[in-house]
Order: C-alpha cells, then sequence, then structure tokens
C-alpha cells in the first residue's frame, strides 16, 4: 500500500501552492496528501499557511533517485514543476514504470512527445495513467470537445467535421510559466533543427501519425472571419496563442479513442477581439505580435530585453480573472452544435489550479475503467471530471443548434 493518496510535487511555487490549497479545501476527509520539493522549510512554510498537518518529501527534480522514491510513495502524483523539458522527465518516467498516475501543466509539444514515445507501452503495462495537460493547457479544449461529441452522438447526429474553439471571453495574466515553456522549447529547435518539424505538425501527439486523415493545411496561426466558424459571430477572430499546443492533444484524443469524433474531424482554435470596424487590424496584430515574440525569444538580442519584461516563473497574477470558451461544431448530417467551458478564475493560475486538483481527486475517487498510457484529460478522465469541474462552479455545457 502506498504511504500517500496524491504527492503535490512544486508545492513551494505559486501554483503548486494553489492546487494544495484547493486539495486543503475540498479533498474528503481520509485523503492522505504529501507536499514535495526542494526545500523542506519552505515546504513547512506552506504548510503553516494552509493550516495542514501533511508530511513532506524532499526532492530535486534532477535527482532520479530521490524523485523515484517520491513517485513510489503515491497513488497520484501532481507536478507543477516546468519546464517540463527541462525538469520532468525523470519524475514522469518514474511514475510510469512505478504505476503510478501522474497530472501536470506541460503545454510543451516535444515534451509530450518524447513522453508518449518513452512511457505509453510502460504505462500501459504497469497501469499507470500519466496524463499532461490538466490547467488551462488542455482542459478547456478537450473536455469542450468531449462534451460536443457527447450531445452529437447522444443525439444520433453524424460524426464531427469542421470545428472551433473561440476564446470568446478572457481576463487574466500570462504564465510565467508559460513564457518559460515557450522559451525552453524555442531553444530546443535552435539547437537541433529537426524538432521543428515535430513541434510544427498538426497530428505531433497522435499515437500513429501515419494513420491520420489527410485533411489538407491545418493552420494555427490565422485570422478568419467569425461567420465562417458560426453565422452568429462577428467580426475578425484572431489565432488563439496555446491554439499550436491544444489542437494536437485535442487530436490524440480523437485517435486514442478509435476516431469517435470523425475521420473528418478538423478542429481549430481562435480568439475574439470584439465586433468593431477595427476587428481585421486587431486580430492581425494578434497574429503578427505572437510571431514577433516567438522571432524575438530566438534572437539574443531582443531575447534579453525581452527576458526582462516577461513575467517570470512562479509570478502571480495582479488581478482575478475569468474565461469563456466557446464550442462550434459542424456534423456529418447538416446538423450544428455548441458547448461552452467558462469559470470565473485566472486561467493561468486559480482556474488552472483548480483543474489540476480536480483531476487528481477524479484519479483518485473516481478513477474511469481503463488502460494506462500517456492518456489526455478527454481519455483519462472524461465525464469524471466534468462532474467534478461542475460541482466546483465551472460552467460545462453543450446543446444542438
Amino acid at each position: 500500500m502506498s504511504d500517500h493518496d496524491i504527492v503535490v510535487y512544486g508545492a513551494t511555487g505559486f501554483v503548486g501552492a494553489l492546487v494544495a490549497r484547493h486539495l486543503a479545501e475540498h479533498s474528503p476527509e481520509g485523503v492522505r496528501i504529501a507536499l514535495a520539493g526542494r526545500s523542506e522549510s519552505k515546504l513547512d512554510a506552506v504548510k503553516r499557511r494552509l493550516g495542514v498537518e501533511w508530511p513532506t518529501l524532499v526532492a530535486d527534480a534532477a535527482d532520479a533517485d530521490a524523485v523515484a522514491r517520491v513517485a513510489g510513495s503515491t497513488r497520484v502524483l501532481v507536478t507543477t514543476v516546468g519546464p517540463y523539458a527541462k525538469y520532468g522527465k525523470p519524475l514522469v518516467d518514474a511514475c510510469a514504470r512505478a504505476g503510478t498516475d501522474y497530472l501536470d501543466l506541460t503545454g510543451e509539444v516535444l515534451f509530450a512527445r518524447r513522453s508518449i514515445d518513452d512511457n505509453h507501452e510502460v504505462a500501459r503495462s504497469t497501469g499507470a495513467r500519466i496524463v499532461h495537460s490538466c490547467g488551462f493547457d488542455s482542459i478547456p479544449s478537450d473536455l469542450g470537445v468531449h462534451v460536443l461529441h457527447q450531445a452529437v452522438r447522444n443525439d444520433g447526429a453524424g460524426e464531427l467535421t469542421d470545428t472551433a474553439m473561440v476564446v470568446t471571453s478572457l481576463r487574466g495574466g500570462v504564465s510565467g510559466g508559460t513564457i518559460d515553456s515557450l522559451r525552453h522549447q524555442l531553444d530546443t529547435i535552435k539547437r537541433d533543427p529537426s524538432q521543428r518539424r515535430i513541434a510544427g505538425g498538426p497530428y505531433s501527439l497522435s499515437p500513429d501519425r501515419s494513420a491520420e486523415p489527410d485533411l489538407g493545411r491545418q493552420s494555427d496561426i490565422a485570422t478568419v472571419r467569425g461567420e465562417s466558424v458560426d453565422p452568429r459571430l462577428r467580426g475578425t477572430l484572431a489565432p488563439f496563442f496555446m491554439a499550436s499546443y491544444n489542437t494536437r492533444v485535442v487530436r490524440r484524443s480523437n485517435a486514442l479513442r478509435g476516431y469517435e469524433y470523425g475521420r473528418g474531424f478538423r478542429y481549430r482554435e481562435l480568439m475574439s477581439v470584439g465586433t468593431s470596424p477595427l476587428s481585421p487590424l486587431l486580430a492581425n496584430g494578434v497574429k503578427l505580435g505572437f510571431g514577433a515574440l516567438v522571432a524575438g525569444l530566438m534572437m539574443p538580442p531582443t531575447r534579453f530585453v525581452l527576458d526582462r519584461m516577461l513575467p517570470k516563473p512562479g509570478q502571480g497574477p495582479a488581478e482575478k480573472g475569468h474565461f469563456t470558451c466557446d464550442f462550434f461544431g459542424r456534423t456529418t448530417t447538416g446538423a450544428r452544435y455548441t458547448a461552452r467551458f467558462r469559470a470565473d478564475s485566472d486561467p493561468g493560475y486559480g482556474g488552472t489550479a483548480v483543474m489540476l486538483g480536480e483531476s487528481a481527486l477524479a484519479l483518485l475517487l473516481d478513477r474511469p475503467e481503463g488502460e494506462g498510457g500517456v492518456l489526455t484529460p478527454a481519455t483519462a478522465l472524461g465525464d469524471a471530471l466534468v462532474d467534478r469541474l461542475r460541482a466546483v462552479g465551472l460552467e460545462i455545457t453543450a446543446s444542438r443548434l
């Protein structure tokens, strides 16, 4: 029997401490939780702030033996320590070998691809569920399409074809950890240009990329007219800054489910910049701005300046936030469906902490049937997580138009 039910690794960081607080407030009595990190004194400080008497485990992310002991001590391990390509591999490998369920917040294509290659079959043999991307990246995307598909299936309305998530409302800080992950992935591509093709491929996280349908060019950095997504949308839509990761997670879910969403399922993510006559200018400004950020981080002179301007890992939001993600899907029978995933909390911090904490409780207490492996939030947790998130106040709905 494991010593702990849930271990939060990285509990002294900003998001890690928020996850620990959520678990302290929402875990049923009797759930055995421990905090882990590099500093015992900082872990003790987190315990004092939370008013809990949980055990603490000291382990440096680079110490493979130490993280293996942490992984072997618990049923579910939650880690907020990124960039994951830099710090996360020993821990996810240890969990796969130990049969320990694992959850993280990565939005790094190259890390997730390596984890799939190295750990999927190992985790299947041990029963471990390795579930990457259990925060704002990529739970709204993955569960939004999950409930959209359920509505279509329940109505017998065919399969999904053109489907889009549109971020229609967003207020909150960009996570310093997200920026740091982008830096690290760009540095990896700069050192090894062959990684660019993996990072940019639309099916780069799929279990068998050669089995994916040829649906033509699928660009994540594009502006489109709102009416082309849904007749009720106005203005020009901008690319969503995490589309290049989230879309690959959703496509992996479709493939892992035997293409239940549809062999002709096309998925993209966009962001509203308003409906004024200036929306085309604003949308193209977002597109150009994202390209400029990537280019700036690739070149040493501008990287020096940007590193001092952008948020640092561990920095929290300046104010309370919220987000609304609306989904629009068409089916092979011509029907149209919509779904919504909404929360009144900062997407990169408070909202992410709730999603990650509830994912851990779902794996521990409501573990759906299924095999181990490197899975996605939808395929590992599905309805169990949807129900839990609804119970703590998130809006997740789907309906036919």
